[in-house]
């Protein structure tokens, strides 16, 4: 079936629509749920000093993601909503540490210019003609060796290849908000809107760009975040 050009450009507006606002209700859950948690000792004690939890929260969340999306075919749309809202509810449990760390002040800061720099590039996705799949591609490649060095400094504790690490980081996060944003809206399939399967596209859509504001907002706030004294 053929669509017009109004149908096309109407619909995809309603489903970025739907996938921003998965995404920002995912981070006001992160953000409410770390701020909660920071104001209360018995809550973020078990958490931050006990290693074996944060361990498994961490794992908890890997689990989460990956089994959101390779089973998002097999789930239905309520189940993918619950994975995702307990996702973002347990990314704000190991976020609390931020708090602790950083002044209110530089927290919000960091927050605006992630905001500024996710909403630029995510426009330029959008609309730009350039065919991002190679440059996609690349900083993929790029994040699993993040993701690999940043396990090793897990071990060698070595600030200098932190603070480099975190640069790459930034990088990587802004050219993958224009990737993400350029391969949900080719991924958004005309003509199911309002379906289960449109609701569940929106929540990976949502997850993928989740992902990339927080990843961005925590190598900023790593580099930039004024500490508590």
């Amino acid at each position: 079936m053929k669509y017009s050009e109004s149908q096309v450009v109407d619909e995809t507006r309603k489903f970025f629509c739907e996938v921003y606002a998965w995404m920002f209700l995912g981070l006001v859950i992160s953000g409410v749920t770390a701020y909660v948690v920071s104001g209360d000792p018995d809550l973020y004690k078990p958490i931050i000093f006990n290693g074996y939890m944060f361990k498994g929260l961490l794992i908890g969340e890997l689990l989460l993601v990956f089994g959101l999306v390779w089973m998002a075919e097999r789930i239905s749309a309520g189940t993918a909503i619950l994975l995702f809202l307990l996702y973002c509810f347990s990314i704000g449990l190991t976020l609390s540490v931020i708090f602790l760390v950083y002044t209110i002040e530089s927290i919000g800061q960091m927050f605006f210019v992630s905001a500024l720099m996710f909403g630029v590039m995510s426009i330029y996705g959008f609309y730009t003609k350039t065919d991002l799949t190679h440059i996609g591609q690349v900083l993929i490649m790029g994040l699993f060796g993040l993701i690999i060095a940043g396990i090793t400094n897990m071990i060698l504790n070595n600030a200098t290849l932190d603070w480099i690490l975190s640069i790459v980081g930034v990088v990587t996060f802004t050219g993958l908000t224009a990737y993400d944003t350029q391969k949900i809206r080719q991924l958004n399939k005309i003509g199911n809107a309002g379906t289960e399967e449109d609701t569940k596209e929106a929540i990976l859509g949502a997850l993928n760009l989740y992902l990339d504001y927080v990843n961005l907002f925590l190598k900023l706030l790593r580099l930039f975040g004024k500490r508590k004294s």
